[in-house]
Formats: structure tokens, C-alpha cells, sequence
């Protein structure tokens, strides 16, 4: 997901398109990094015990202090890993470091000649749900507390409605010029670019498929500059997990007529378009090239959080380094981060193609044109 509007730093009819699969025909020098400066952001931290992992989230007072007369809290704290060590963030930013004794968590006061002890509340599962702090439980508000289950969010009417009111809208009516669109199937050009596409299954936000198909498309200079990202990604040990990349305008409206108010920072409003739409805007992550295995963020994919942000300074050390890691490679390739969404990146030349709409089964891989039948 990802809000759109007209100004630079949001996301982003024709009856027919190219869609080239192949990049071999592309001249080989555009596939190539240009230059070698280090993407890496310093030297790779150690990760965090298992235990700590658990802990680091967004925790916010409960409606019931534990002293049914104590005065109800408003503030909000993030419980994060830096450099091996807990710490305690406030909303106001103040931050205080955690020591663990006998399984038991204490935080210094102000004046730091006390210490006070801390305890947290875990479900069946053992997943953490609380953390209580003097007569006080903040309860966990992300969706890590759970991290077995997609964030999810209650459609404002059910998909199938919301599928054929989007199906029978348009596109909003350009009139700039544009490139004649190009897209690319970004499974063709190295086997190092994976697929993870939730919205072609029941576990996206939504809860329910969205797209007809699995498959990821960029227009054909965003689809190098991608590549030419990975290469620089792979000595390091890293691959590219795509979530999505090209989206038809309706399933974007779709998800704008669906997410409740207080989310729609994370989608795009569907009278401007998306630069989804437009074939320029990828969501991805890093996995590892040894196991396979996804890189933990210190947030989820589509969460609808404050840990979406690409500056949010919680989770552990460890997963912000590879976030970072992964905006460092994206941005030398002239892709620029999302300000809601750590994992969501647009090409810089956005600009220059139309929305489409052309559904992923009118996409005809490596038949040169394909158009909306």
C-alpha cells in the first residue's frame, strides 16, 4: 500500500501497452552498477536474543491502572534493542536504558539513584502483551505482539462489493505527455529477484486475494535500476523479495474505499493515481541468499504503524541496519523511500508514465503488446 498525492514526496489510459520480458535485449552496460560506492550503513551489528526480539515494540497505557485510585497515564513508550542493551523510549523522546535482574526488568528514575521494576504479560502463545512499569501496564499496540498473523483491517464493505464498483470506475483523465509504457516481468531478469505477493493471497491486510496473479512488473528503467540494486546487494549476502510492483489503478481504489480513515496515510487516494499505477513503484525486501529466509525489518509488510516509517527508532539494531541497508541500495540506483513505508520505493522518473489499468491476465509476457481484452 501506499498514499499518493500530486506533491514529490508521496507515491504515486492508454488501450494498450509493451510488455517486455526479457532485459537480454537491453545493451549489458545498464545492468551494470554504475560506479561501486558502499551501500553499507557502518559495520553489521550482532543480532538480539530471541527474548529481546519479543519485547521490542510500541506499547501504549491500558484503560486500567493495576491501583484502581492511581491517576490513568497518557503517555505512549517504544521498547527497543540498541548496541546490545534495552532501552525505553517516551513519546517526548527521552530515553532510558533497562537492566534485567533475576528475569525481572528495572528502568532508573529521573534522578537515577532508584530503580523501579518492570514485568511484562504474555498471551498462551507467549507472545508479549504488556508491559507493566510501577502500578502501570502499557499494553502492545503493533502487530508484532503477534507476529504469527498479517496485520489486518476491517473492510468498510466486503471486497467482492468493493471489486466491482472499482472495476466499473476509470482512471483519472491525464492530458501531459508521457513514455509510450514498457513493463518488464521482474521474475526474467535474475534469479536472485523472488516473489512474495500477498495480495494475490489471503494474507494481506485485507484478508482476502486481491490480484488475479502473482507477478511483478516495472517499467523497463526501473526494472534495471532494480536490478543493478540486487548486484550490489548479492556480495553482501542479500536478494531482493518483491511484494508488489506494478498495481492496476482499480485494485487501487480498492484498497482507498476499503481502509478506514486512520489508515489512509498508507494507501493512495485513487483520484490521483498511485505511481503503482504508473509502473515505477516497487515494494520489496531482503532475504537471505543462504537460507532463503526473509530479513526481519522492525516492522511488518502493509503494517499500519508508527514501525512503517523509515525512521522509526525502534526494533533492534540489527533490523534497522538491514532496513537501512536496503534504502542505501534502492537510493543508488536513483529510487527514493516512501515516507510511510520503509519497504515501499519510486523510480525517479515516476513522472513520465500514465496510469494504467490493465489487469496482471492482459499482461502477455514476452508477446511484446498486450492490451486490455
Amino acid at each position: 500500500m501506499v498514499k499518493t498525492v500530486k506533491a514529490a514526496n508521496r507515491m504515486c489510459v492508454i488501450p494498450a501497452l509493451c510488455v517486455c520480458a526479457f532485459l537480454s535485449l537491453a545493451s549489458p552496460s545498464l545492468l551494470k552498477p554504475q560506479g561501486s560506492p558502499s551501500i553499507m550503513p557502518g559495520p553489521k551489528p550482532a543480532d538480539a536474543p530471541t527474548e529481546w526480539k519479543q519485547l521490542v515494540g510500541i506499547y501504549l497505557d491500558e484503560p486500567k491502572s493495576l491501583a484502581p485510585d492511581a491517576a490513568k497515564p497518557t503517555r505512549s513508550f517504544i521498547l527497543l534493542e540498541d548496541g546490545g542493551k534495552l532501552y525505553w523510549r517516551e513519546d517526548t523522546g527521552k530515553t532510558w536504558p533497562i537492566s534485567i535482574t533475576d528475569g525481572i526488568f528495572f528502568l532508573p528514575n529521573e534522578g537515577r539513584d532508584k530503580m523501579f521494576g518492570h514485568d511484562v504479560i504474555p498471551d498462551e502463545a507467549g507472545n508479549v502483551t504488556a508491559f507493566c512499569y510501577l502500578n502501570f501496564c502499557y499494553v502492545r499496540t503493533d502487530p508484532g505482539k503477534d507476529p504469527s498473523h498479517p496485520f489486518r483491517i476491517t473492510p468498510s464493505r466486503s471486497v467482492d462489493t468493493l471489486r466491482q464498483k472499482a472495476l466499473a470506475a476509470s482512471p483519472p483523465l491525464e492530458v501531459s505527455p508521457f513514455r509510450k509504457p514498457e513493463l518488464v516481468e521482474l521474475t526474467t531478469l535474475d534469479p536472485a529477484i523472488h516473489l512474495d505477493i500477498l495480495y494475490a493471497t489471503s494474507n494481506d491486510f485485507l484478508g482476502t486475494p486481491v490480484y488475479t496473479q502473482a507477478r511483478a512488473f516495472l517499467q523497463r528503467p526501473a526494472a534495471e535500476a532494480l536490478v543493478r540494486a540486487l548486484h550490489k546487494l548479492q556480495p553482501l549476502g542479500y536478494g531482493l523479495l518483491i511484494h508488489d510492483a506494478y498495481r492496476p489503478w482499480y485494485v487501487t481504489k480498492i484498497f482507498w474505499d476499503a481502509t478506514p480513515p486512520e489508515g489512509k496515510i498508507f494507501v493512495a487516494d485513487p483520484k490521483d493515481g498511485s505511481r503503482h499505477n504508473r509502473g515505477c513503484a516497487v515494494d520489496l525486501t531482503l532475504y537471505d541468499l543462504a537460507t532463503g529466509k526473509p530479513i526481519e525489518m522492525p516492522g511488518t509488510y502493509d503494517e499500519m504503524s508508527p514501525r512503517s516509517f523509515p525512521d522509526y527508532p525502534g526494533g533492534t539494531s540489527l533490523q534497522r541496519w538491514h532496513r537501512d541497508l536496503l534504502r542505501r541500495a534502492m537510493e543508488s540506483e536513483g529510487f527514493t523511500v516512501y515516507e510511510h513505508e520503509w519497504w515501499h520505493f519510486d523510480y525517479k522518473d515516476w513522472h513520465e508514465y500514465p496510469i494504467l489499468n490493465i489487469k496482471f491476465e492482459d499482461l502477455h509476457s514476452g508477446q511484446g503488446l498486450a492490451s486490455a481484452q
